[in-house]
């Protein structure tokens, strides 16, 4: 009988202690695998953060494997990259649709105004309008590029040349490959832009200009430098627009002869006095004769003033040249002729840059938020007149062909107005006789 009880007393403790461990070894299953899932959700929350908060450039130094990646044989699904592509593209479209409504061109452009953009868009096969800025460095381009990308729906090349660093363009041997790399960035054509996207990934101020772009890649950086996005997004727009300040003039004619890239350029001048001291307050400048030299910067301005000349006349409708001070000094006139120029009619988003960037000064050098009526001229107080005299002599040629005054002593200087009220372009007859072009 007890032994029969003592057994039933260990059978019966047995049994507790299996259930006890059963338990036990649920419980910790159960917390196991909340664990393990919980790892899963922190660290794809972590991939997605990087992927949709960090930087372009930032992420590119972070995951090289990506390329790697996009080198392989793995499918771009893996990555999800594809539908981003696809699902940004959908969001452009709607986007330079809802910019463009009840938006028109100029009526002078096509003779009437159109509504239907349709046939400007390079996705529908049609051809965009397309403008050059045409200049050299802190001549007010930014300021120009920036109006002309408050257009609506405007794709906005900055700067194609920003890789060749401080140098000017002249001729052979390195045209060839700018000019053609201009047009591969007019045609959308990304693909053989290896340098050029690899520098911008580095240096993403490339893009950061271009706000439609750049709106896009600070959502999905990871597909921002990849010319199988970047073809696709080009061409969803009617306009583009470029600013190019290391090619010289006379090299653009290439384009303007090209029927088929639509394209207007704008030279814009700017006093050299004005110019070199500009490039005074830029670390880059000082080292680079390009840059630093008056004598190289006027010679430019010669051979760019002769180029206009030779524009002027056998391309009457796709070239215009306009002086700095004079838009400065009556922005939302000059602004509105430029913009009819190009085709495009005064749109309140334009209004509105004007009415926010040229009342007063502010931000660092390369701010474009600027009193318009006094920065082109404080070059009169910043420089000594030693400097001027030297400026001034260098620059005398190039200075009597853009209208621009010489100053005499140093009160004159402080005081004077340095350019001719009014200013053409003028060639000779063939009696030797001055006219306005």
């Amino acid at each position: 009988m007890n032994y029969s009880f003592n057994t039933s007393i260990k059978i019966f403790k047995w049994r507790h202690w299996d259930i006890r461990w059963n338990r036990w070894n649920l419980i910790s299953v159960s917390t196991l695998m909340a664990f393990c899932l919980l790892t899963v959700f922190v660290g794809q929350y972590i991939i997605n953060y990087q992927t949709t908060k960090l930087p372009a450039a930032q992420f590119y130094e972070m995951d090289n494997s990506m390329k790697t990646w996009l080198d392989s044989d793995v499918p771009l699904q893996i990555l999800n990259i594809t539908a981003d592509i696809s699902n940004t593209l959908e969001d452009q479209r709607d986007d330079n649709k809802n910019e463009l409504i009840g938006y028109t061109l100029h009526s002078n452009f096509v003779g009437s105004s159109i509504e239907n953009f349709s046939k400007f868009i390079p996705e529908n096969g049609g051809t965009p309008i397309r403008s050059i800025i045409v200049t050299t460095w802190r001549s007010g381009s930014t300021f120009v590029g920036d109006v002309l990308n408050s257009v609506p729906a405007n794709f906005y090349h900055y700067e194609p040349l920003l890789d060749y660093e401080i140098i000017q363009i002249r001729g052979p041997p390195l045209a060839e490959e700018v000019l053609e790399r201009i047009k591969n960035l007019l045609n959308c054509n990304y693909a053989p832009l290896d340098r050029y996207l690899q520098y911008g990934q580095e240096h993403t101020w490339l893009f950061t200009h271009n706000t439609r772009l750049w709106e896009k890649c600070q959502r999905k950086p990871h597909i921002c430098w990849l010319h199988e996005f970047l073809k696709p997004f080009c061409k969803l727009f009617p306009f583009q627009s470029m600013k190019v300040v290391r090619l010289r003039l006379k090299l653009f004619e290439e384009l303007l002869d090209d029927k088929k890239l639509n394209v207007k350029i704008l030279y814009l001048v700017r006093d050299p006095r004005g110019t070199l001291q500009s490039r005074k307050h830029r670390e880059w400048c000082p080292s680079n004769i390009d840059c630093y030299d008056p004598v190289r910067l006027c010679s430019d301005l010669i051979s760019d003033y002769s180029a206009s000349i030779r524009f002027h006349k056998k391309y009457p409708d796709q070239f215009r040249v306009i002086r700095y001070e004079d838009l400065s000094l009556d922005p939302y006139e000059h602004v509105e002729k430029l913009l009819h120029f190009f085709g495009f009619q005064l749109h309140p988003n334009i209004i509105k840059f004007l009415d926010t960037h040229t009342k007063v000064n502010y931000g660092g050098v390369s701010s474009t938020y600027r009193d318009s009526k006094s920065t082109p001229f404080h070059w009169r107080n910043d420089l000594t007149f030693d400097e001027v005299v030297k400026m001034q002599r260098a620059c005398k040629s190039a200075m009597k062909l853009w209208g621009y005054v010489r100053a005499y002593n140093e009160t004159h200087q402080k005081y004077f107005k340095p350019i001719r009220s009014k200013f053409e372009l003028t060639r000779r007859n063939e009696s030797g006789v001055r006219i306005l072009v």
